[in-house]
């Protein structure tokens, strides 16, 4: 290794041994064994530090999230907005230098990371982004959509079945832009990965597809190059280079289990430092490094002026495209979507949500190019599928549905790293009872604030025949439960076109949860869906009224028709519908006041699934008709109707709820 490369190399550790020992917690073991690997990449990175969201950049994710610290110092001292005060504030409250990675937080920093392998998925997923953009807007000598995508991952992210899920998909795809390095330092919290991980990883990596590197020493930053160099020719593949290093490398910590996540200690540093020769001050970065990241930035500066001089002749000679793209890059909704009538438009009779989401998907489709999605092999039957647009693949990255195969994890995170490129509006889809499966993808993309669209079918007991292993219970009060995540689950078709509008316009992720069987057209739904939660059906005496039901869904229907029951009573009885209850709680309170009066304690709240989400609105005084356990294998409506979901028992219920409040 040339000095100078020791010198920049031993800065970094030195870094992120300091921070962490500063803040008293951390992970050093690996901020210090890949250092040579996170520098010969940040080398590899066209770059523009001062422009984080610059178009022409490559992208860098740091899949092994909890060696932060490398991350947070190879940022420092290339450029970015990140002080050395952020780096002595490391895992401190309000500091930019988080314990894991966070996305919007720390300038530079393009995914959350730290639920391990969700970063090489979400790698992946931007590589997608790019290959399908530059299919749509690259022309001859204008490469718009030009970059590499890089991830750093660990023997962690490894044994993660989402980086086997994704991984298999990247190579399917043939996504050649896409390379991981894999630092192999064999050590893991419990010890040795020996006791549990002895597979060929590249023979496994090979087998999906993928150019396989290996670099035997994990110093040997000229081999690092050489390999990332490699990979950077190979196009018709994505690439593992597998480089073997030591965690703790150099300290009397190497190889120890105890160097992942814990501080070194002062006395193991001192005694480091003092065999580097470090006669440096902590956290001091030497001239010398300074000035040779300097020039490594100016050689940069010129691939960013060249990319810059490009991107200004692209909007002269294709004005049209430059147009398109900086609608796509915006975000916003086309406004013959936010105010035409079309999406609401259904025949009057009763069609299964499901379909009416194909519909809508369609007509958003071709108003919206950059609609881009598909199903975990579902899209027959959740109807998914854009129509008459061709699939992306290796030999058709133009298409803009995606066949992500049987893989619910990598198919939300991957989906997660095409909304982190940017440009793309994606949805996923599956059956609702497999959001077990992707749950940990949806969480992180309420914690970036992405906007995903989750599809998600069947999504109650009518399900039916197929059991209780298809039959969603808890999922939507699971989802409810997450911040920043907003669930619609509407009730016919023009709830299912106001969901979708809804959804579309957030800073967050939608799940949408459709039936499988029909359901009728309801008079008074429309747009007030957009509000979350309005009165589709007033009673007879408005002023006074004796109870109010609150529906989702499929026992919308159901509570009307319990409604008129205890209307014939002589009982004036309020129906809300309520599709999303985040948008609901985001309205004024008078808005809520006078949709849900505070002084009227008999509530029943009407669900075909689990109810614990629905008792902040009934009170004390109210009822919740839910189910409390799982369903069981039958015809849909034998189910239903098993289970107490009947407008006699619902009606039943406001009773209770009426007598419980007097």
């Amino acid at each position: 290794m040339k000095q100078i490369d020791k010198l920049t190399v031993n800065t970094i550790r030195t870094l992120c041994a300091d921070a962490i020992q500063k803040a008293k917690s951390g992970h050093p073991g690996m901020a210090i064994g890949a250092a040579p690997i996170a520098l010969a990449i940040f080398e590899q990175l066209r770059k523009k530090p001062s422009q984080k969201d610059w178009l022409g950049r490559d992208r860098f994710i740091l899949s092994a999230g909890h060696a932060s610290m490398l991350n947070y110092a190879l940022l420092h001292l290339f450029g970015y907005d990140v002080s050395i005060d952020d780096i002595k504030s490391f895992r401190q409250f309000g500091s930019r230098t988080a314990g894991h990675p966070e996305y919007a937080h720390t300038p530079g920093v393009e995914a959350t990371t730290g639920p391990l392998g969700q970063g090489f998925a979400m790698a992946v997923g931007m590589a997608v982004a790019e290959r399908h953009l530059s299919a749509v807007f690259n022309r001859e000598s204008y490469p718009v959509f030009d970059n590499y995508t890089y991830t750093l991952v660990g023997d962690g992210c490894m044994m993660e079945g989402v980086v086997s899920e994704a991984a298999s998909f990247a190579g399917t795809m043939g996504l050649g832009k896409l390379i991981a390095v894999y630092d192999c330092n064999k050590i893991t919290i419990e010890g040795s990965t020996d006791t549990t991980f002895t597979e060929d990883v590249s023979a496994r990596f090979t087998a999906y597809g993928w150019q396989v590197l290996n670099v035997a020493d994990g110093e040997d930053i000229d081999a690092i190059r050489a390999a990332l160099n490699e990979a950077k020719q190979e196009l018709d593949h994505p690439s593992l280079i597998i480089v073997h290093t030591n965690i703790a490398q150099g300290t009397a910590k190497q190889g120890s289990a105890s160097s992942h996540g814990a501080p070194l200690g002062d006395d193991v540093i001192a005694d480091w430092k003092k065999s580097l020769g470090w006669e440096y001050a902590p956290f001091e970065v030497p001239a010398e490094v300074k000035a040779h990241i300097a020039e490594l930035n100016a050689a940069n500066d010129a691939a960013v002026c060249e990319y810059d001089a490009m991107l200004e002749k692209y909007h002269s000679a294709y004005p049209e495209l430059t147009s398109k793209l900086a609608a796509w890059l915006s975000g916003k909704l086309p406004e013959e979507l936010l105010n035409g009538s079309e999406l609401f438009e259904f025949e009057d009779k009763p069609i299964a949500t499901r379909v009416c989401s194909g519909t809508v998907l369609n007509r958003i489709a071709a108003r919206m190019e950059n609609l881009f999605g598909g199903s975990a092999d579902l899209a027959p039957t959740n109807m998914s599928e854009l129509k008459e647009l061709p699939y992306f693949s290796s030999n058709t990255p133009e298409g803009r549905n995606v066949h992500f195969g049987i893989r619910e994890f990598a198919m939300a995170a991957i989906s997660n790293g095409i909304a982190l490129y940017g440009g793309l509006k994606p949805y996923c889809a599956g059956f609702l009872v497999f959001a077990d499966y992707l749950k940990p993808a949806a969480r992180l993309s309420a914690l970036m604030g992405l906007n995903v669209i989750y599809v998600m079918t069947h999504d109650s007991i009518f399900v039916g025949e197929d059991g209780p292993t298809h039959q969603p219970i808890e999922q939507l009060d699971m989802f409810r439960a997450t911040p920043n995540t907003f669930v619609f689950r509407p009730a016919d078709g023009r709830e299912t076109a106001a969901s979708y509008l809804a959804a579309l316009n957030l800073s967050a992720p939608a799940i949408i949860a459709l039936s499988r069987q029909n359901l009728p057209q309801l008079p008074g739904t429309g747009r007030d869906a957009l509000k979350g939660g309005y009165v589709i059906s007033e009673g007879s005496s408005p002023a006074s009224l004796d109870a109010v039901i609150i529906a989702t869904g499929s026992e919308v229907s159901l509570s009307l028709e319990a409604q008129k029951l205890l209307e014939a009573e002589g009982k004036s009885v309020r129906v809300v519908s309520m599709p999303c209850a985040e948008l609901f709680d985001a309205q004024s309170e008078a808005y809520r006041e006078s949709v849900l009066p505070k002084g009227l304690g008999a509530r029943v709240a009407v669900e075909a699934l689990g109810g614990a989400s629905w008792y902040r609105y009934v009170g004390l005084d109210g009822r919740v008709v839910s189910m409390k356990s799982f369903g069981t294998s039958a015809p849909g409506a034998q189910v239903y109707e098993h289970f107490g979901f009947t407008a006699e028992r619902v009606a039943e219920a406001v009773r209770e709820s009426i007598d419980s409040a007097k």
